[in-house]
């Protein structure tokens, strides 16, 4: 256990002292800051090119098109960024070989794995919270109206699934020594659960659906019981992922 902290502690460190912390706390808080107000400001835009000719009606903007804009930016260019941030966490110390040291004086493999996938979910939960808690005080403070349908629930689901592409990536990483490489296996992956949700009776139960039916949740257009076999099988997934990383790093000749 104390070598799980200390490793742990370490990661954290690496990734202040990279600035890849700061990176991602940045990146999220402008999306969190920015969805509000793309959607209050999208009329008074559009509004510009109807003067030039152009005639484009567009309602009145309310909560839900915030929120809208929420999951559309952390589910796209988000959840990308994260993706870029983490691939190298595994891949790039068993490129350079500076685990060696470290595991020959007796550290646990399984607890290098453990302790860089609570790092990455740290990193990860900060960041998407900031990105929410940003999304929802501008929100409060634009919009009059601002109640809407399962909205925890909507923001749980692309947070686990955010928990399962960092799985996914730690996975690859274990699998190759280039974060090149760990980020075309995680891609790959991602692309499998986009094709399988085009089939309509594997959408029920594709991982996938929870970073795409979050606007869904909020306006009652998917039931809260449809996510239920998704939310179950990705927590399956994350599993698989990690104890198929430790495997295989445990017989990895480093």
């Amino acid at each position: 256990m104390r070598n799980y902290i200390a490793f742990f502690k370490k990661e954290l460190l690496e990734s202040v002292r990279t600035y890849k912390f700061f990176i991602i706390i940045a990146v999220f808080f402008a999306f969190g800051m920015m969805s509000p107000l793309a959607a209050k400001l999208m009329p008074k835009l559009i509004s510009y090119a109807n003067q030039d000719g152009m005639k484009i009606t567009m309602p009145e903007p309310t909560a839900i098109d915030a929120w809208k804009q929420f999951f559309k930016n952390i589910s796209g260019m988000g959840l990308i960024v994260a993706a870029l941030i983490f691939s190298g966490v595994l891949a790039n110390e068993l490129s350079k070989g500076t685990l060696i040291n470290m595991l020959t004086k007796g550290l646990n493999r399984s607890t290098v794995i453990l302790s860089k996938f609570t790092a990455m979910i740290i990193i990860w939960t900060t960041s998407y919270a900031l990105a929410f808690a940003m999304t929802f005080i501008y929100t409060a403070y634009l919009f009059k109206n601002h109640e809407m349908h399962n909205l925890l629930l909507s923001v749980f689901c692309l947070w686990l699934f955010g928990v399962l592409l960092s799985a996914i990536i730690l996975l690859g990483g274990s699998l190759v020594k280039s974060s090149y490489g760990c980020l075309f296996i995680t891609g790959a992956a991602i692309a499998i659960l986009m094709l399988l949700n085009v089939f309509p009776k594997l959408q029920k139960y594709n991982p996938f659906s929870l970073s795409s039916n979050n606007v869904a949740l909020l306006t009652n257009s998917v039931k809260v019981s449809e996510l239920y076999y998704p939310i179950f099988i990705s927590s399956v997934l994350i599993l698989a992922c990690i104890i198929g990383a430790i495997s295989i790093f445990n017989k990895k000749q480093i």
